[in-house]
């Protein structure tokens, strides 16, 4: 079983307009519902690949009941939420079909209790012992302590669970202290982590920071990682045009099935690339299209870098 944590949950709404304007009525054509936050994106990808998941983290209030509703229809993917008072945040996504770009906004979350957040810890320790894999993902709820991630690597290192850590800013910055196995940050976090712009210096640095592994998303630019055994670089074979929402949850998911299959660094990276391509290209955040990813996966090489 591959565990996803995903303190910040949420109900992710896409909604599609012809043309979006500011400060003008629009007509939504589309609307779909997904349950979300990253480590739940990266669950549902899990699960269509294949493997056993197990979801947790926090939930609340009514949009929190529809969240657990959508997650029990997932087949493969577990429900472990850790029940807070306040309710689970929404975010929005509108996608223009006349650009393909698209908007996004994001509620700041429930405020969770100390109380609840003990709560959360000792589900977590309960459910390491059945994992092979950890994903620690995305931000952190007001109330929660900005270490909180650091703490939860060391909890998965100490019970010699490989972890890998999805986060930005302060919370990453701390939690790469603690060592995980494997960051993921995009270019920009990476950038505020390091202070540096240039990949292969910032990769470098966030390395001696504390990460056994660092996988840099650079977006049109493909991933680049920097591990224990060489450094890679995959590529898209061509721009991809679409929703980019999920992409990021996506390449985790790849990642993460590549280690606990345990397959060779250029084969996770040119996994994890070809899924976020092919999300990309689906239609709804979090989703990633079949035979585009099938495609994708026979046409992207990890080189030396």
């Amino acid at each position: 079983m591959i565990l996803t944590v995903t303190l910040n949950t949420a109900l992710d709404i896409t909604y599609r307009v012809r043309s979006l304007r500011p400060h003008a009525s629009h007509r939504v054509s589309e609307v779909t519902e997904r349950p979300g936050g990253k480590g739940v994106n990266v669950a549902r990808v899990l699960a269509a690949l294949g493997h056993e998941v197990t979801v947790t983290g926090f939930t609340g209030g009514a949009t929190g009941r529809v969240v657990q509703e959508k997650l029990a229809a997932v087949p493969g993917v577990a429900d472990a939420l850790v029940p807070v008072t306040g309710a689970t945040r929404r975010t929005i996504a509108v996608v223009d079909d006349r650009t393909g770009d698209t908007t996004q906004l994001n509620e700041p979350g429930p405020t969770v209790t100390p109380a609840e957040w003990s709560a959360f810890q000792e589900a977590y320790e309960d459910l390491l012992p059945s994992a092979s894999a950890v994903a620690l993902c995305g931000s952190l709820p007001p109330g929660v302590p900005v270490g909180a991630y650091a703490g939860l690597v060391r909890t998965a290192r100490a019970a010699g669970i490989p972890v890998l850590l999805d986060t930005s800013g302060e919370p990453l910055r701390r939690g790469v202290a603690a060592r995980p196995d494997i960051i993921k940050p995009n270019a920009d976090e990476l950038a505020e982590l390091t202070g540096s712009h240039e990949p292969l210096l910032a990769t470098q640095d966030a390395r001696r920071r504390g990460a056994a592994a660092v996988v840099a998303s650079l977006g049109p630019g493909g991933l680049l990682a920097l591990t224990r055994e060489g450094r890679w670089r995959a590529t898209p074979p061509a721009l991809v045009q679409g929703n980019p929402t999920g992409a990021g949850d996506s390449a985790v998911a790849g990642l993460l099935s590549g280690l606990v299959e345990r397959l060779p660094w250029p084969d996770r990276l040119a996994r994890a690339t070809a899924l976020s391509a092919a999300t990309v290209q689906a239609m709804a955040a979090g989703e990633f299209d079949p035979t585009a990813y099938r495609e994708l996966l026979g046409r992207v090489v990890a080189e030396a870098a």
